[in-house]
């Protein structure tokens, strides 16, 4: 098998950050060469739902030092598992706090690099990095003989694709790694959480995003009633959430949210590269601002030149008799 694929879970599921993983663990390696691994005390319930997707093997690594998530435990028993399978070309994973905790331990355990936060995959492969905030982007080759490590940004690959069941589960393996007490140097605490939020952009499948070009914090009705009427969610642009006008929890951009909609509807944003690289991967884009040379047009599948104040409750209006 030429791709392993490290699966995370949250509350006894499997992260869709995972999928997402597995998306691009597609672009690596056909079905048959992708062997999914999930780590824990108690894998059963977990490898049964990740034997459901587009997978040719599960691996269920497994054992009581497990229970709780450390960096020493989990490289550890991925060590192990590497070494005794011995196949793996690329090892993904998805680019989590988690991850970012024990992935580079364990890269360097194994004397091989960690090419993180990975955008996209290109024919070679070559894999897609942004450096400075979006600003710029590198892009890199593996060139050595182990396996090399990727993690996948969230919201970079869509997930959807491999979301149907597959009519004949994957088959499971258990391995059982050696790990001591001694060798887990820390203890697990409570578990890191993230600032509560009432939105998860990152599954939204309709979102509307509003950017400086609505001028006052008093104007957001006009898009939150066209959010309504399309059913989808509000986000913004970093300079609306820097003002206030919305909590930091729905921005969009490199010093926010990746989303990939199916609809991805920017009012009033010029469209920054900071922008873009958090909203670019969207199905599909569209964009309404007055200035027919703003950036924003470049990715926007349509885009609407016109006064948004009159273009806006137009389309809201649309909308609703749409329905």
């Amino acid at each position: 098998m030429s791709v392993f694929l490290v699966l995370e879970e949250s509350g006894g599921h499997i992260k869709r950050s995972s999928w997402e993983a597995l998306a691009a663990a597609h672009r690596l390696a056909p079905v048959q060469e992708i062997t999914a691994v999930v780590v824990g005390a108690q894998t059963e319930a977990l490898a049964q739902e990740a034997a459901a997707k587009p997978v040719a093997k599960v691996i269920r690594v497994e054992h009581p030092l497990l229970a709780s998530y450390t960096a020493d435990g989990f490289s550890l028993a991925l060590h192990q598992l590497l070494q005794n399978q011995n196949a793996a070309k690329w090892v993904v994973l998805p680019h989590t706090y988690q991850v970012r905790d024990y992935a580079p331990a364990l890269a360097c355990r194994m004397g091989q690099v960690l090419i993180g936060d990975v955008t996209g995959i290109d024919d070679g492969p070559v894999f897609q990095r942004q450096l400075m905030q979006g600003k710029l982007q590198g892009t890199y080759r593996h060139s050595g003989n182990g396996p090399c490590f990727v993690s996948v940004q969230a919201g970079a690959f869509r997930a959807e694709p491999i979301e149907a069941p597959q009519q004949t589960p994957a088959p499971i393996e258990l391995f059982s790694p050696n790990l001591a007490s001694a060798q887990i140097r820390t203890r697990p605490g409570e578990p890191f959480r993230e600032s509560a939020q009432t939105v998860d952009l990152g599954s939204a499948q309709r979102i509307v995003s509003v950017g400086r070009g609505i001028k006052e914090a008093e104007n957001l009705r006009l898009v939150e009633d066209l959010a309504a009427a399309l059913g989808a969610e509000l986000a913004a642009s970093r300079p609306i959430c820097d003002n206030g006008w919305l909590p930091l929890e729905r921005q969009v951009g490199s010093s926010g949210h990746t989303v990939t909609p199916r609809l991805y509807l920017a009012v009033g944003i010029s469209g920054a590269i900071q922008h873009l690289v958090g909203m670019k991967g969207s199905q599909c884009i569209v964009a309404i601002n007055k200035d027919p040379d703003a950036p924003i047009f470049e990715v926007a599948d349509y885009g609407i030149v016109g006064d948004l104040f009159e273009v806006v409750p137009a389309l809201t209006e649309a909308v609703k008799a749409a329905k």
